[in-house]
């Protein structure tokens, strides 16, 4: 073998081994952090609105609060809508316990409204026209005592109106079977998570939105033109 080929070839080895010792020895990057799942915490509730001179209170349960509240939220005079919880019995319920169906609440909506735009009179229209009042604990796929029919009146004008036009509409047939809409007094009422505010302006593209709220809210713009916010 010639010293030439020699020294060639213990120059090849050498690179060689370099390169092996190199790749051998290379500092290697720290795996990701493992990141664990995100604790299960209930945001938290919102405050409820301060009244405003010359506005009153109304409380309704009409199955699945998104839907009530996307109604509501169309109609003039109607200055604001938070979904919520009331008639139960545990102090400051979460969403969780709700849908359990153990704490005796409803899934409702309270608002403010102007009584010279719209009348009690004219909620409750709209309110027995937007659900089915006649079935006891369950609107549509959603069963529970939390999505009851309800009216939770804050005065005894509003529980007379209630009365009134439930026997009235009892009396003439309007709907195919009695109404089991519950007219109770109103309690107290517990804000829903934050979350929950506001769902359908903020998730119309999401597929319960579209395929359930925004028919109801299209029902609501034909059959209750006259009383809608002029933006509607």
């Amino acid at each position: 073998m010639s010293s030439k080929f020699s020294t060639y070839l213990a120059t090849a080895l050498a690179v060689l081994i370099g390169l092996a010792a190199a790749w051998m020895y290379r500092p290697v990057a720290a795996p990701p952090p493992r990141v664990e799942p995100a604790p299960n915490i209930t945001p938290p509730h919102i405050e409820p609105p301060s009244i405003a001179a010359g506005l009153e209170t109304a409380t309704f349960g009409a199955g699945c609060f998104w839907c009530t509240e996307a109604i509501f939220q169309q109609l003039r005079g109607v200055r604001t809508v938070v979904s919520g919880y009331t008639g139960g019995t545990v102090p400051n319920p979460t969403y969780e316990q709700i849908c359990d169906g153990a704490t005796g609440h409803a899934e409702v909506i309270q608002l403010t409204f102007d009584p010279k735009e719209i009348s009690f009179k004219d909620l409750l229209e709209v309110f027995w026209q937007t659900h089915d009042p006649t079935t006891l604990n369950r609107q549509g796929n959603d069963h529970g005592p939390q999505y009851r029919s309800a009216v939770f009146y804050h005065n005894d004008e509003q529980r007379r109106l209630a009365e009134e036009y439930k026997q009235r509409l009892d009396a003439a047939g309007a709907f195919s079977a009695p109404i089991v809409t519950e007219i109770t007094p109103f309690s107290i009422f517990y804000p829903a998570e934050k979350y929950h505010q506001n769902y359908y302006a903020d998730n119309s593209r999401k597929p319960y939105c579209a395929a359930i709220i925004r028919p109801k809210i299209d029902k609501v713009k034909k059959a209750f033109a006259d009383k809608l916010k002029p933006a509607s």
